[in-house]
């Protein structure tokens, strides 16, 4: 009678050594898993953002222009305005465009290179 139960408690412990491995086998497949998972959101990303990267570069040039023209556009409106209703800078603009000079007055040019 001795030996029936030997049999069964070795049965039991080898069922017991199988369930260990098993889970032991079931969480490296999990970790594995987990990190190919992961894996792949990081490949999927790193495109992403070097379209970012660049997309904000070009943001950063676009907006450059904008402040040029919009400085340029603030610039031509002053001189508009100052033509309309500034006499004295008038004739200083008429004088150095247009070459207009008062009866009696000596004119010195200095030409630059462009």
């Amino acid at each position: 009678m001795a030996r029936p139960r030997q049999r069964a408690h070795s049965k039991v412990t080898r069922l017991q050594a199988q369930t260990r491995a098993i889970r032991a086998v079931n969480g490296v497949v999990l970790c594995v898993f987990g990190l190919a998972v992961g894996s792949l959101a990081v490949a999927t990303a790193i495109p992403q953002v070097h379209k970012r990267a660049e997309k904000e570069l070009e943001l950063a040039r676009v907006l450059d222009r904008e402040r040029q023209v919009i400085a340029e556009k603030d610039d031509r409106k002053a001189s508009y305005e100052a033509l309309r209703d500034d006499p004295e800078y008038l004739e200083i603009h008429a004088r150095d465009r247009l070459d207009l000079y008062r009866p009696g007055e000596k004119i010195f040019r200095i030409e630059r290179d462009r």
